[in-house]
């Protein structure tokens, strides 16, 4: 597959990153001769960011190809994203080289945050809107808007890279989430020309409060809940006459005078200029990288999308258990991997090796389940954030009610880093009491051992199951 970025900027060099990281080959067109460097800082941030969210690791990264001619660009291409300046003479003019040039069965998207689909095709060319949000290799929405039947087959491949395609159900400016922003934004504007608040307590009353609250309910279920047992209807009950009240300047906007621009600048200076562009970048992204494998574990929100796309990825079939990048969250103070996330490692290696032999997740929810007896880790090598960190892993007895596992992980360079043995006992969930597996999970184990009948017993084991 192939994607062609027409505009390199930071909204176009996170949809070439997601992109190349999810193994498409990306050609990107921009006349800005600082584009090449721009998007490979982009795509540093991105190879450090987006595998951390996984625990199996994304397709061999496509090739990457800049040109200075947009129909050698688009050749061949599925998709091709416009991500140019706001203008809409500019899009235009773009939209229609594209529409000339592009392969008839592309996809054609434009990366706008405000216009609508009737305005960027009222020329004639062919498009639809796919509005991202920054960073566009992290956060999954994407607003879909136009034809139905081109904004169905973009919500295919869409979904294949791992973002949540939204189609809009009707063009409107700004479409969804931009208006949200843009009527916090007006109010936020007013509080600091009111002298009510600097933007640092303005942030600080975000991402303490209900930024944290809509990360994982959005809007509507965080009020639900509000509500309390008597639900939606008694909270708008308790709260509708609020909306009488001169609470918000949603259609009154300060003046953009020289001294408002001066006076957020200087603020936000005084709030962050300790810190470059790119390094608020990377914690803004390590930051995310941990809410939303948070979010995860239970399947909320962003973590539903990543849980999803990640039961899609490839996996390498027996004895490869883990195969994934290593999180900057999982390092310490010494600069490498921390010793309790080598335990971590070897776990979801366990977790991944019951599944294969039926173990799964419709098997626990069943009564049946296998509980960790004893574990013994060897350290033998440091891993960094960003090292490809992969897990075989060796069936040592699977016979009776014992499960007695050896993984050996290594980095991409092939070195072992270390072991992780474990032993575990097959167990009733309803008694809490071992018992013997299922028939279908007896009789994969068997095919696991025969399989590795023959093979040297792995060195350092025999430590834990004695």
């Amino acid at each position: 597959m192939k994607a062609a970025i027409i505009g390199g900027g930071v909204i176009g060099g996170g949809w070439a990153a997601r992109f190349l990281l999810n193994g498409w080959d990306v050609t990107v067109f921009d006349p800005d001769p600082e584009a090449e460097r721009k998007i490979g800082e982009v795509l540093a941030n991105a190879r450090r960011a987006l595998p951390a969210l996984y625990d199996r690791a994304l397709p061999s990264e496509g090739t990457l190809r800049f040109t200075d001619d947009m129909a050698d660009a688009v050749k061949g291409a599925d998709w091709v994203q416009e991500s140019v300046p706001e203008r809409l003479d500019i899009k235009h003019k773009v939209l229609a080289e594209l529409d000339r040039h592009a392969p008839a069965e592309a996809i054609i998207a434009s990366s706008t945050s405000g216009f609508k689909p009737s305005e960027l095709t009222e020329k004639g060319a062919r498009c639809i809107v796919a509005h991202p949000f920054n960073p566009v290799y992290l956060l999954p929405l994407i607003e879909l808007v136009g034809d139905a039947d081109t904004c169905g087959a973009a919500q295919a491949v869409l979904r294949e890279v791992g973002f949540y395609p939204l189609h809009v159900r009707k063009e409107i400016d700004a479409h969804i989430a931009d208006r949200f922003l843009e009527a916090v934004w007006r109010e936020a504007l007013w509080l600091v020309t009111d002298g009510i608040a600097t933007t640092e307590e303005i942030d600080e009353a975000i991402r303490m409060g209900f930024g944290l609250r809509w990360a994982q309910m959005g809007l509507f279920e965080t009020y639900r809940v509000a509500g309390g047992e008597a639900g939606m209807k008694h909270f708008m009950a308790q709260f509708g006459p609020c909306l009488t009240f001169p609470w918000t300047k949603l259609m009154d906007v300060p003046e953009f005078t020289d001294e408002l621009v001066d006076l957020i600048a200087g603020q936000s200076d005084a709030q962050s200029g300790h810190m470059s562009i790119r390094e608020l970048e990377r914690l803004r992204d390590d930051n995310l990288v941990g809410i939303m494998r948070a979010l995860k574990h239970s399947g909320s929100g962003a973590g539903g999308v990543i849980s999803a796309h990640e039961a899609k990825l490839a996996q390498a079939g027996m004895p490869v258990t883990l195969d994934r990048r290593i999180p900057q969250g999982w390092t310490d103070y010494n600069g490498h991997m921390n010793e309790t996330h080598y335990l971590e490692a070897g776990s979801k290696a366990t977790d991944r090796f019951m599944e294969m032999v039926g173990a799964d997740a419709a098997y626990i929810a069943g009564g049946l389940s296998y509980f960790t007896v004893e574990n013994h880790v060897r350290y033998l090598a440091e891993a960094h954030a960003g090292d490809r960190l992969k897990a075989e892993t060796r069936l040592l007895d699977g016979e009776g009610k014992k499960l007695h596992l050896f993984h050996t992980l290594t980095r991409g360079d092939g070195t072992e880093v270390a072991t992780v043995e474990t032993f575990l006992l097959h167990v009733d969930l309803n008694t809490r009491k071992t018992c013997l597996p299922s028939e279908a999970v007896q009789t994969a184990l068997k095919e696991v051992a025969e399989a590795q009948a023959g093979q040297p017993v792995p060195e350092g084991a025999g430590k834990v199951g004695r």
